[in-house]
């Protein structure tokens, strides 16, 4: 299946639009995105920024989602890094 990731935040500059795509298994969970993610950040950014892709947090169109929920059927998936601040 193949799967768009739009990137928010301080991943949003790291590919050139701000969006990946990537090719995972039918019945793919957003654990395997992360995954899959994070092995083309380390092949493809100057700095993969693995522990931010490790805390970040990956959302369908209505809902933050689950390490063990499947990626949603259209491919869509927007990657929220954590915001701090006051």
């Amino acid at each position: 299946m193949i799967v768009t990731l739009t990137l928010y935040g301080a991943l949003g500059d790291a590919a050139a639009d701000g969006r990946v795509t990537l090719t995972l298994d039918h019945g793919a969970r957003v654990a395997d995105a992360r995954q899959a993610l994070t092995e083309h950040a380390r092949a493809h950014w100057s700095d993969p920024r693995e522990s931010l892709l490790a805390r970040s947090a990956f959302a369908s169109d209505s809902a933050v989602l689950r390490e063990h929920d499947a990626v949603p059927d259209n491919g869509q998936l927007s990657v929220l890094p954590p915001v701090s601040g006051g």
